[in-house]
């Protein structure tokens, strides 16, 4: 497979080099979670907001100045497989769609998730797969049976190892 640079959600999140993230949770409430990610020095990235127990599922990731980066809404539909849109921005529009995230099998217990990517780079299949386990909070991310990104940690710190995030 030739390498060719993948920009999911934007340019300014793709590094060519290894990259070393932290993610923090922090419970707001009984309803509310933040995730919250920082580089290695310590400089804030990312944040991912949105309520548990809504009954609809959203979660929104915002940029340093409180910007809507990706909007992932879980979709509403009678299926095993639970599955996740997601749209740039805050956008719900067809325009603004990035990819399709769902789990690979509804009747394992290991969670392993296959993602989707819009129409701009569908080849056939699936374009990511993740793997990993919430019990022990340690996912992979998978393209072309090359490991990308690791994520490990215990409940309060967690770390995200990205490889070469926008190359193949």
């Amino acid at each position: 497979m030739e390498d060719q640079m993948v920009k999911v959600v934007g340019e300014r999140f793709c590094v060519p080099y290894t990259m070393e993230l932290v993610v923090k949770r922090k419970l707001q409430s009984f309803s509310k979670t933040l995730y919250e990610a920082f580089d290695a020095t310590g400089n804030f990235l990312l944040q991912v907001d949105g309520g548990v127990w809504k009954f609809q599922k959203k979660r929104v990731m915002k940029d340093p100045a409180g910007l809507p980066v990706a909007t992932l809404r879980e979709k509403q539909a009678l299926s095993w497989k639970h599955q996740w849109m997601i749209h740039q921005g805050e956008s719900s529009e067809r325009n603004h769609f990035l990819c399709t995230v769902q789990k690979s099998n509804a009747l394992r217990i290991k969670n392993n998730l296959d993602v989707f990517l819009g129409n701009r780079y569908k080849d056939h299949g699936r374009d990511f797969h993740v793997t990993g386990s919430f019990s022990s909070l340690s996912f992979k991310v998978i393209r072309a049976n090359t490991v990308i990104a690791e994520f490990s940690g215990d409940e309060m710190t967690q770390s995200l190892r990205q490889y070469n995030d926008c190359k193949g």
